[in-house]
């Protein structure tokens, strides 16, 4: 008969290999890793494969592919890439994805890009990426300004194919009626949408920040979010892909209406005054789930809000 204790050896050692047994399935590939080209990364979690490039262009996920149903997700500058940056009433650069970046690998295979200070641009900004599950990928930008940045904003993107149509976002009041719950980005709204935090958030997406060439737009202002979560979906619902973050550290979400070509969305990141010599984190979660419904999408996004609160506790 065996002991107590060699009962509990063996399953420790079960524990350990099982472990091991899902390291080697899954942990491992929670990197990223060098890609064919000298600044080019590849990953491949086993939900989701493809390559973030830097070669010529800082750009996001691209390609990026959901490996389970073989569906690409990501189209012209990627999923997760760094667009437009503003202060009140001025835009800094056409495009971050034009500025000249460092990136390094890390030894964990976190992928940390660095974008340095210049006349043009009184402010760092750092992006680190990091794979925290199979499907999902955290996103932390950190600002560091070297003069005051009056209602600063950081520009999120993501660019996706016409395998997810359209866009859904969590609001506090839908048009028809209910509370706290999505609503579809349908055209009859316009064409392009700003669904603010408050009132102060719709102050800064009004101030003049958006109408300076090239490609100015014109922002239809919509229902308040209950949260910054908007997702994208398949029409059989096989594919589900959302972005979010906490409240505090973004203003307000923005999409193209259904059948825009760009299918898009986007986080509207920090929107408050830096002063000058201030270190600032935002953080951002982008999930890929398989038939999810608005209950599943919710509880990711409580389980993610819960997670960046325990993290930033001292």
């Amino acid at each position: 008969m065996k002991t107590a204790a060699a009962v509990a050896l063996v399953c420790l050692v079960s524990l350990g290999a099982a472990r091991s047994a899902l390291g080697e399935e899954s942990g491992e590939k929670l990197a990223f890793m060098p890609g064919g080209g000298p600044r080019e990364f590849r990953f491949d979690t086993g939900v989701l494969r493809g390559v973030i490039p830097f070669d010529k262009q800082s750009l996001g996920l691209l390609p990026a592919v959901h490996v389970p149903t073989d569906t690409p997700l990501a189209a012209s500058m990627g999923l997760f890439n760094y667009y437009r940056v503003f202060k009140t009433s001025h835009r800094f650069v056409e495009s971050m994805r034009q500025i000249p970046s460092d990136v390094r690998l890390l030894p964990d295979g976190t992928l940390e890009v660095h974008w340095p200070s210049a006349e043009e641009r009184p402010f760092e900004l750092t992006a680190v990426y990091r794979w925290t599950a199979p499907n999902t990928l955290d996103l932390e930008s950190t600002v560091k300004a070297t003069e005051e940045l009056p209602d600063f904003e950081v520009f999120l993107a993501a660019y996706f194919t016409e395998h997810l149509p359209i866009s859904h976002i969590y609001v506090h009041q839908t048009p028809d009626g209910p509370e706290n719950a999505f609503m579809a980005a349908d055209e009859s709204f316009g064409v392009w949408q700003a669904y603010p935090r408050d009132d102060a958030a719709t102050a800064i997406i009004k101030d003049g920040r958006w109408t300076k060439p090239p490609s100015p737009v014109d922002w239809a202002i919509m229902p308040r979010i209950a949260a910054p979560l908007l997702y994208r979906q398949a029409t059989d619902k096989r594919v589900t892909v959302a972005i979010m973050a906490p409240k505090e550290d973004a203003f307000a979400v923005f999409t193209p209406c259904e059948g825009e070509k760009h299918y898009s969305m986007y986080l509207g990141l920090f929107g408050r005054t830096f002063a000058a010599g201030e270190t600032a984190t935002a953080h951002s979660r982008l999930v890929v789930m398989s038939d999810a419904s608005d209950e599943t999408i919710i509880d990711e996004y409580r389980a993610y809000r819960d997670d960046v609160q325990k993290e930033e506790k001292p």
